[in-house]
């Protein structure tokens, strides 16, 4: 999910990738779908109105707020639209609960929504505000205890494995002098002199927020174990697509999809086979599909958008 800028600069929700994801799911009338990451609405909407007539939607969020916006906009399909609000963490969970399984497809669109960008949560650093960036109210951990209470060191790791940023260490050191830090304006002021260098179009800060959203909701730990779940809840020949906006999203993605489509997972360097892995999906994108021309010149922030599909096998085993 991302968000752009409306000529009156009030940032709008824009699903990315929207046809992609309808035809990678290949969407049916009287398909059943889950739509992990609800957000707006906006692939939920899509979904429905391709699965019409006589389509069923499952659809998660973490967040109330997304889900009470979301509930506005898939109001005209009645009860075949169903929100809950979970962690998609809980995916085989919530489809057992509620008797929705086996499906069509499952869709993740990974990231964060427009309307998350806009609140005073923290997780822009254009937007004053406390450094929270937790998705869901429930959780315990904010991005206020990493920033002011974690020791340089594990502050530096974080920034450097979730962020993968080169001045990571350099930034844990700034902060640690900063403290404490209290807002988000604060926060990318003292990693952006500590970067002290130009990135074209990437603010400086961008690696550091993204690292402490991540830790702050585990969400690669979260995708990868949903994307097991998903070969429970995933009917035979039903798809999976996921939309990821960052390198270790997609490469936790795109190593599930390669090693669900091999028979043996053993390595390569083992004479004979010990596993017992059997494959149990086909690859649909053989490559990423990325934004066409018209989308990014709609919106220029899809241009980090890739999109992976796979299809459970039709045979057992």
């Amino acid at each position: 999910m991302v968000a752009i800028l409306s000529p009156n600069e009030v940032l709008v929700h824009a699903p990315v990738l929207i046809e992609e994801s309808i035809h990678h799911l290949a969407v049916q009338p009287g398909g059943r779908y889950v739509d992990c990451t609800v957000g707006g609405g906006g692939h939920s909407k899509a979904i429905m109105e391709a699965a019409s007539p006589g389509g069923l939607l499952l659809g998660l969020d973490a967040d109330p707020e997304a889900l009470a916006v979301a509930t506005a906009a898939l109001a005209p399909f009645g009860e075949a639209a169903q929100l809950v609000e979970a962690n998609f963490r809980e995916l085989r969970r919530v489809c057992a609960k509620n008797n929705f399984s086996p499906v069509h497809g499952v869709l993740f669109d990974l990231g964060i929504s427009s309307m998350q960008l806009a609140e005073p949560r923290g997780f822009s650093f254009q937007v004053e505000a406390p450094l929270d960036m937790r998705m869901s109210p429930n959780q315990a951990l904010t991005a206020d205890d990493i920033v002011n209470h974690y020791d340089e060191r594990d502050l530096a790791d974080v920034i450097w494995r979730y962020g993968e940023e080169s001045a990571s260490r350099r930034i844990a050191r700034a902060i640690v002098r900063a403290r404490p830090v209290g807002t988000t304006t604060e926060l990318a002021t003292i990693a952006s002199r500590a970067v002290a260098r130009p990135r074209g179009r990437i603010h400086p800060a961008t690696r550091t927020f993204q690292a402490l959203r991540i830790a702050v909701n585990d969400e690669l730990g979260t995708l990868e174990d949903a994307l097991g779940q998903t070969l429970d809840v995933l009917g035979r020949g039903g798809r999976l697509v996921v939309i990821s906006f960052h390198s270790l999203e997609d490469r936790i993605v795109k190593q599930f999809m390669q090693r669900e489509s091999r028979d043996c997972i053993c390595p390569p360097e083992q004479p004979a086979c010990t596993c017992g892995h059997r494959a149990t999906v086909k690859i649909i994108t053989k490559r990423s599909v990325t934004p066409g021309p018209a989308e990014l010149a709609a919106n220029p922030r899809a241009r980090s958008a890739r999109l992976r599909a796979a299809e459970l096998r039709m045979e057992e085993g």
